[in-house]
């Protein structure tokens, strides 16, 4: 499962050129599901991702999270997180989960950061979408568990 979090001032999510979602202060997490990964890998990116202190405190030092700050998380899908570029010119994505389940990981992983008490919003799975931000740093982490 990896997660690439971004600090956001602000993001969203169009879809057919239709504003779907958005999110001000926060974390844009890109979300992909390798196949084998299970509810134990979301539990533990949901928990690592509510925790994680990424935000600026007074002194200017990385020690607040993201309940801290009452930011939000916008989460997208994204399998090419998955994708493999070692060999040739084309990315494989044989690591890559079947779609059905990987919906699944997705809604349960949403579901979770829910449950943590977070303002969190989408994208939709397996569609085309325009994501904007406004990357606070840059501050970028990749998640791989």
């Amino acid at each position: 499962m990896i997660g690439l979090l971004q600090r956001v001032k602000r993001a969203s999510v169009t879809i057919d050129n239709n504003l779907y979602s958005q999110i001000d202060k926060g974390i844009l997490v890109l979300f992909g599901v390798v196949k084998g990964d299970d509810r134990t890998k979301a539990d533990k990116i949901a928990d690592k991702i509510s925790k994680l202190r990424i935000f600026e405190d007074e002194d200017g030092k990385m020690n607040k999270s993201v309940v801290d700050v009452s930011g939000e998380i916008l989460v997208v899908s994204q399998f090419t997180l998955a994708g493999n570029c070692s060999k040739g010119t084309r990315p494989s994505f044989d690591s890559a989960e079947q779609p059905d389940k990987a919906n699944e990981m997705y809604e349960y992983f949403i579901q979770q950061l829910k449950n943590k008490g977070l303002t969190v919003k989408t994208g939709v799975f397996a569609a085309m979408m325009d994501v904007e931000l406004i990357n606070d740093g840059p501050v970028t982490f990749i998640l791989d568990v």
